[in-house]
C-alpha cells in the first residue's frame, strides 16, 4: 500500500500535476507546493537528479488512470490493454483524420458542463460512429468473438 509523498501517514488520494508525487489532503498538497520540491515531469536530466526518490519515481512513470480518476470513477474504468487496442485501431485513426471530428471532441473535453456537452456531441452522426467504434473494440459483441470472419453460422 502506498502512502502520502507527503507526510507519510495516509493513503494518497491526489497526484500532483506537475511532478505527479501522491498526497492525501490539501494541507499535504500546500505543504508539497511550499517546499520547492514539485518540478514539472518534462525537464532535463540534470534536474531530475535533485529530486527526492519519492518525486523521481512518480515522474519517471506513465500517466495511468489512477491519475485522472476518483476512486468512485475508477469502477468504469477501461484496462490498459484495451486502451492500447484504440490506439492502434485503423478504423479509430481514420475517423479521426476528420477535423469536424476532431473539433467535436476537443469542444467536449474543454465544456465546463462535459455531460451536456457529451450529449450534444451525441447527436451528431460522425461522433456516434466514433464512439460506437470505440465500444467495439473495448467490449466487442460476443458474436465477433466466436463467429468465423466470413460472418456465415457454421451448421
Amino acid at each position: 500500500m502506498q502512502l502520502c509523498g507527503v507526510c507519510s501517514e495516509h493513503v494518497p488520494k491526489y497526484k500532483c500535476p506537475v511532478c505527479r508525487i501522491r498526497y492525501c489532503s490539501v494541507s499535504c498538497f500546500k505543504r508539497h507546493k511550499d517546499d520547492d520540491s514539485c518540478h514539472p515531469v518534462k525537464e532535463s536530466d540534470s534536474a531530475s537528479s535533485s529530486r527526492t526518490p519519492a518525486n523521481r519515481q512518480a515522474a519517471e512513470q506513465p500517466w495511468a488512470a489512477d491519475d485522472l480518476l476518483d476512486e468512485d470513477s475508477q469502477t468504469d474504468k477501461v484496462p490498459l490493454h484495451k486502451l492500447e487496442q484504440l490506439g492502434g485501431s485503423e478504423a479509430l485513426k481514420g475517423l479521426l483524420r476528420n477535423p469536424h471530428l476532431r473539433r467535436l471532441m476537443t469542444s467536449v473535453d474543454s465544456a465546463e458542463n462535459k455531460a451536456k456537452a457529451m450529449r450534444d456531441a451525441m447527436q451528431e452522426p460522425l461522433f456516434v460512429e466514433f464512439a460506437d467504434q470505440c465500444l467495439k473494440i473495448i467490449e466487442p459483441p460476443d458474436n465477433q468473438n466466436h463467429d468465423d470472419d466470413d460472418g456465415d453460422e457454421d451448421f
